[in-house]
Order: structure tokens, then sequence, then C-alpha cells
């Protein structure tokens, strides 16, 4: 967590194949076991925004899957800041408009 925005501008570009100018936030958590750092960096059209919290007690959970890296909502990305369990976490049935694209194919928006 000793990164700074210019190398962690270069983790977004080397490693993740991404543009860190382009409006995504980026977030970035300490290794395991401790796992209790997270920075957050967005582009603001200006300057980079930068976000640092170090918990006192306790670790953040990471979201599951194989992969270093993760595209995540923003309500999962509280839940995760807040410290609730993801896992316990149940989603109520909501409607979702599928709309066709020109290729006839319906896509969930």
């Amino acid at each position: 967590m000793r990164e700074g925005l210019d190398s962690l501008c270069g983790l977004i570009r080397n490693e993740l194949g991404k543009d860190p100018l382009d409006g995504e936030l980026f977030v970035f958590f300490n290794f395991q076991p401790t796992r209790n750092q997270i920075k957050l960096l967005l582009w603001e059209q200006d300057g980079f925004s930068m976000y640092q919290k170090k918990l006192e007690r306790g670790t953040y959970e990471l979201p599951e899957g194989k992969d270093s890296h993760h595209r995540i909502s923003s309500d999962k990305l509280n839940l995760i800041l807040k410290g609730i369990s993801l896992k316990s976490v149940r989603h109520r049935t909501r409607y979702q408009h599928q709309e066709k694209n020109p290729d006839g194919v319906q896509e969930v928006l």
C-alpha cells in the first residue's frame, strides 16, 4: 500500500490494460492475511482523487472470483466498505428492462 498515484496508474495500464483517465473507479486492497487497507483511485476531469482507509480492527472482504481483478457494482463496493458480508446479502427480485440490439440479441440494461 505504499504506491502513490503514478505507481497505481502504472498498475492500471500495465496489469489491467485500462486507461486510468477514463473515469472508472479503481479499488486496491493490501495483501492477505491483514487485508485491512483500501485505496480508491478516480480521475475527475481535472485531476485524480485518492481515498485511503486503514481499519483498526477487522478486514475487508473481497468479491469472489479466480482473477485478481473484478468489476463490481457501487452497491457491492458500499457493502465492502461498511463491513457487510457479501455472502449474507440477499437481493429481492426487480424488473430489468431487456432491449433488442440491431443483431436481434436481447440485452439486459
